[in-house]
């Protein structure tokens, strides 16, 4: 038994370290692409034409923002089509019939698509309007992006230098970071995926991706690599994975930004980030071989795209690593020295927060000062998102719903989505007061090796369930003065 935990522990342990290595190698990357520029080339005498497509479900706080910036946007407008395709089971589509209406009166060029059954989520939407889209580009926007008015004109042009790009991704930026310390913390760790895996990604041909919005694809390309499919959660990356096996090129503009909203709410996080996780491992279960067996591509990029998408995998591994303190404490393992080589595997990642924070801002030592709740975050969020690593590998395709991460808009005091009790609460729970014991036994033992670990995931999961808790209140609070009875005078 014994030697089955221990053997339990240098997996958890040794699968953590290829992850904290994998980010030093990312890093050593960085540092040799960092000085390379790509600026805007100039404009086509004859502008090609743009769609802009504005996929929508249930967002009344952010749709009449969305459809006046995407009619902003700075670009011949005989030349630009503005699609807002919308699911909406609720007061969106009126609110976006009115504005749609209100632009098309004034000569924009601008549709509204609604479709009454939400067959295939985002993707299935994006589907179907594409065949109405008229542009020989298409631009995407989620409901919380707020494009700045040059967008178009700092994206299009690289398209006419290179025949072979077929995607142009922009960096997210943040409309609402310094709200709270948990969108502090979600800037942080986006920053990071974008200012140094995304910078990687592109400059060293590893596998670019698109993430979804804010970005820019050829039609051609976008119908030659198969249109959108609906078998997976992340649609943005099982399009653009089958683009650059097709051998297209893609581009990444980290000085371009597309600012938009990060989930307000802990609960709108965890769906999100579960969102993602089972997204990305169908994309590893449906792409694995294909990239591993393709001859297009260096090993190197077909070992760094196979080790991204197996990255939220180190949720299982924190949990994993979790379980196995106590009966590690109990059989009385003590860290020894030689151990200290996993500790310094695990600098890579937190190497690149930093990083990305040095490169993007001017004030980056006093936004660190976030970067304990990120983590500890990250660690709370592990129940969350292991759940959907194990949907998405044992699941049944008809249950991977795509949850959408709720927008506020400028609305603070809006309604949270419908909360609905979930078992993983009371995993977490137990996980928090089995963190807690092994704080106990290992201080009643003076053993300190591991009671940082332990700690840090007693925090973590007693702060998930006050958060969850605060959240529940909240909404609680919120359905009871919508529902109260106004008494007659």
């Amino acid at each position: 038994m014994s030697q089955l935990v221990f053997t339990l522990y240098f997996v958890a342990l040794g699968g953590l370290s290829l992850y904290g290595l994998f980010g030093l190698l990312t890093f050593g990357l960085y540092w040799r692409h960092r000085r390379a520029s790509f600026p805007t080339p100039p404009m086509p005498s004859e502008p090609p034409s743009v769609t802009v497509q504005l996929p929508l479900f249930n967002e009344p706080f952010v749709v009449e923002r969305l459809i006046h910036t995407a009619v902003s946007l700075n670009y011949p407008a005989h030349k630009l089509q503005i699609q807002v395709i919308d699911d909406s089971t609720d007061s969106t589509t009126e609110r976006a019939a009115r504005w749609v209406a209100y632009y098309k009166e004034r000569g924009v060029n601008i549709s509204l698509l609604h479709r009454n059954q939400r067959d295939g989520y985002k993707a299935g939407a994006l589907a179907h309007a594409l065949p109405h889209a008229t542009g020989e580009f298409i631009a995407i926007f989620d409901a919380d992006f707020q494009p700045q008015p040059d967008f178009l004109l700092q994206t299009i042009p690289h398209f006419a230098i290179n025949p072979a790009l077929g995607m142009v991704q922009t960096r997210w930026g943040h409309l609402n970071d310094g709200r709270s310390p948990l969108t502090s913390a979600q800037a942080i760790a986006l920053d990071k995926h974008f200012a140094m895996e995304q910078t990687v990604r592109h400059r060293a041909n590893l596998f670019p991706k698109f993430n979804g919005a804010g970005g820019v694809w050829r039609h051609t390309c976008l119908e030659e690599a198969g249109g959108w499919h609906t078998d997976t959660v992340c649609e943005d990356m099982c399009l653009s994975t089958r683009a650059v096996l097709h051998q297209w090129e893609c581009l990444f503009l980290n000085e371009v930004q597309s600012p938009a909203e990060l989930p307000t709410t802990i609960s709108a996080y965890k769906s999100q980030q579960a969102r993602w996780s089972k997204g990305s491992s169908q994309c590893l279960l449906k792409y694995g071989r294909a990239i591993a067996t393709t001859p297009h591509h260096t090993p190197l990029a077909r070992f760094y795209a196979l080790i991204s998408m197996s990255a939220y995998s180190t949720n299982l591994l924190v949990i994993l690593l979790l379980l196995l303190q106590i009966p590690l404490l109990l059989l009385d393992f003590q860290f020894s020295s030689w151990m200290l080589l996993f500790s310094v595997a695990g600098v890579g990642q937190p190497l690149l927060f930093v990083m990305s924070q040095r490169v993007l801002y001017q004030d980056w030592l006093w936004r660190l000062r976030h970067f304990p709740t990120m983590v500890l975050i990250a660690i709370g969020l592990a129940p969350s998102n292991s759940r959907a690593i194990l949907q998405a590998l044992f699941g049944r395709q008809q249950a991977h719903e795509f949850v959408r991460t709720p927008k506020q808009g400028s609305q603070a005091d809006s309604p949270l989505q419908e909360l609905r009790f979930d078992w993983l609460l009371l995993v977490e729970l137990g996980l928090a007061l089995y963190a807690w014991l092994g704080v106990a036994l290992a201080m009643q033992q003076q053993n300190y090796g591991p009671l940082f670990f332990l700690a840090s995931c007693a925090l973590a999961y007693s702060g998930m369930i006050a958060l969850n808790m605060r959240e529940w209140r909240w909404h609680s609070k919120q359905v009871r003065r919508e529902t109260a009875v106004t008494p007659l005078p």
